[in-house]
């Protein structure tokens, strides 16, 4: 047998199984008996293999049951964050949510990740948050004539933002949290992620620009360490530990 029959043999074995997706949904234009802009919940009963992911049973859906049904998708391996949506009342990317890991004997909920206003199904308008992060500038500020080479940096240095440069920008984070779900004044948490990854580089010239940007009524004294942030987060980056050093560095006056 060639490698390639023995693939196609493992994957075979795996067991098909019957899953039920219940999927939010709302068309801005209206559908059936459902006004313009009503949300409504409606069941699809797809069959599956346990490894495969909730985009992989999203994807069957539309090609072979409905065209229709919204949705963002790119990479499909966790590195876009494009398909971020509640997925049993947690915020998770769909690619990397696997059906074996959400109990698929009962009704698998998906919908819209929250604090966003929905496009369509479980396309969300992300202006608002893309706004957010622009407002505390995601970019390197330095002075002076450009160098010959690159500015150097020791490993204790970049130690200290690393964690933050891992952001896939999916709003995961943002749209997890309590306080943005209800105060739509707030940056939000992936904007101070954004932030935290430059205030701390040895690198940057404009870190107290950007703490004084977030020291404003919408910034990080919003936060209320619910920690629903850092548990939302796909990437594992501690997002409320970053929260919490940003709010040390405006206490104390000190990076």
């Amino acid at each position: 047998m060639t490698s390639v029959e023995e693939a196609t043999a493992e994957v075979g074995d795996i067991p098909v199984m019957q899953v039920t997706l219940r999927i939010k949904r709302m068309n801005p234009e209206g559908v059936g008996d459902h006004a313009p802009g009503e949300d409504y919940w409606e069941e699809f009963h797809i069959e599956a293999h346990a490894t495969d992911g909730v985009l992989d049973a999203l994807h069957k859906i539309k090609w072979e049951q409905d065209g229709t049904l919204a949705f963002r998708r790119s990479c499909a391996h966790g590195v876009c964050g494009s398909d971020a949506m509640r997925i049993n009342a947690r915020n998770r990317l769909a690619c990397k949510t696997l059906l074996k890991d959400l109990n698929p004997a009962k009704p698998i909920l998906v919908e819209p990740i929250a604090g966003l206003p929905v496009e369509k199904d479980l396309i969300v308008d992300m202006e608002p948050f893309f706004a957010s992060y622009r407002e505390i500038m995601p970019f390197l500020m330095t002075s002076g004539p450009t160098p010959e080479r690159e500015r150097l940096q020791s490993p204790e240095e970049r130690a200290r933002f690393d964690d933050t440069t891992k952001c896939i920008m999916c709003a995961a984070c943002t749209t997890a949290c309590p306080v943005f779900w209800t105060d739509g004044q707030y940056f939000g948490p992936q904007a101070i992620v954004g932030a935290h990854r430059f205030i701390f580089d040895s690198r940057d010239e404009g870190q107290w620009d950007r703490l004084e940007i977030l020291n404003d009524r919408a910034g990080v004294w919003k936060c209320r360490t619910a920690f629903n942030c850092t548990e939302a987060c796909p990437r594992g980056i501690e997002v409320t530990k970053a929260i919490s050093e940003v709010k040390r560095a405006l206490t104390t006056g000190e990076i």
